[in-house]
This record gives C-alpha cells, structure tokens and sequence, in this order.
C-alpha cells in the first residue's frame, strides 16, 4: 500500500512515501519559509526520485494539528484536494499524536506539546499500550502552569516532546523533579514517516471529511465574536 504523508502543522514542513516494503522517502526541513510555495515542489521531487506516480497512491495521511493556523490548512487543504482527485482516501491525524509516536520505547506517560504563547500550550498525554499509542487526554490548549499540576497527579515518570522545550524546561523540572524525562533533539521534531505509521491504528475516512483541528479559535475569531457581543443591532 502507497500512502502519502504531509505535515506542515509547524516550523517542520515533511513529506514521506511508503510502500508495502517500508518507507521509500521522506523530507523534512526545520526553518521559518512559506510552506504553501514549498510542499507540492518537494512532494513532486520525492515522488519522482523513487520513480512513484500520483495515480499509484492508495491513500494520503496529513496532520491535522494542532499547530499553526495557516500550517495546518496548507497541508489539510492539499491532502484534500490530491486525495479528491485521486480518487482515494485520507487519514487524518493528531500533529500531538505525530509527535508523541517518536516516544513510543517510552514506558512511562508521553507528553507532546507545542507553545501556544501567553503561557499556554497546545498539548495531551499518551501512553502506549499493548503496542499501541493510545489517547489517555484529548488534545487541548491550556496553560502550562495548571497542565503541570495536572500531571502531578501521575506517579510514573513522564517524557516530554517539543521543539520548545528549552523555552519551558525549567517550569517542568521545578514542577515534576525527577519524574521529567526530556526527549532528545532527534525526537523533539515530528517525523512525517510517523504519521503513515500511525494510519495502521486508523481507519481512513473520505477527503471531504477531514477537517483542521485547532484546539483554539484564531485571533482574528476572538475578535469578531468580542465585537458582536458588544455589537446593538437597530
């Protein structure tokens, strides 16, 4: 089985391919640039290094976000609209749940997140069990600080994923001690590869069906809704 893999939820914009044998490719990059100008020309350049046409793909798997407003629609709306022409599915995933699979050797809870700015995050927890990474707490954006006396409440030591965390390193230590366990730089970035993985746990769904999945509404949002409130209609 072809599937197609997409993330550009972050500052990590990748692609992967896999077939039947395993995964045949995958690019990634880490730098601020336009993911919108830079996806399909990758997707093309990858795909035709191992000599894989478009009409071959069985599916195509995207992170769905949390992340980045304009991230997470740029890769949604592309997996959309070549899954639509195609003909085939898509499996939409958790860009948390993305990153929480690179702390699957992990035994203890897994913590993916993401700043959110204002002392917020956009994170969940994991674990795996029996093999499989399971959803122990649903995504959501929330404040660092009551995140972290939730997660007091847990005896076993937890892993934390991000690419932020020396941002919030010192929070988490002071909160958690030695129960806080750090992933490394080659963990701490979503892999697009992880994502055709985690489709084996999924079922897949048809392209109109996948939606981004925000945590939070956007700025702009927040604005609008304040002004209608305090908005008198004649």
């Amino acid at each position: 089985m072809k599937i197609l893999a997409i993330d550009t939820s972050s500052h990590v914009m990748g692609t992967a391919l896999s077939s039947e044998n395993g995964i045949l490719a995958e690019y990634i990059t880490n730098f601020k640039k336009n993911h919108s100008l830079r996806l399909m020309p990758a997707i093309h350049q990858m795909m035709e290094e191992v000599e894989v046409a478009p009409k071959e793909l069985d599916a195509i798997a995207a992170a769905k976000g949390p992340g980045s407003y304009t991230g997470v629609r740029i890769g949604v709306t592309t997996a959309k609209t070549m899954a639509w022409s195609l003909g085939i599915p898509v499996y939409g995933i958790s860009s948390l749940m993305q990153l929480a699979a690179g702390g699957t050797y992990f035994s203890g809870w897994i913590c993916p997140f993401a700043d959110a700015r204002r002392g917020r995050v956009y994170t969940g927890l994991y674990k795996v069990r029996h093999g499989i990474l399971t959803t122990e707490r649903a995504d959501q954006v929330t404040s660092l600080e009551d995140w972290l006396e939730k997660l007091q409440e847990t005896e076993e030591p937890v892993l934390f994923l991000s690419r932020d965390i020396k941002q919030h390193q010192a929070a988490i230590e002071e909160a958690l001690g030695e129960r806080a366990v750090f992933g490394t730089d080659a963990v701490n970035r979503p892999r697009p590869s992880d994502l055709i993985s985690l489709t084996a746990q999924m079922e897949p769904q048809p392209p109109h069906s996948l939606v981004p999945e925000y945590a939070q509404m956007a700025e702009a949002e927040k604005k609008w809704y304040a002004a209608e409130e305090g908005r008198t209609y004649e």
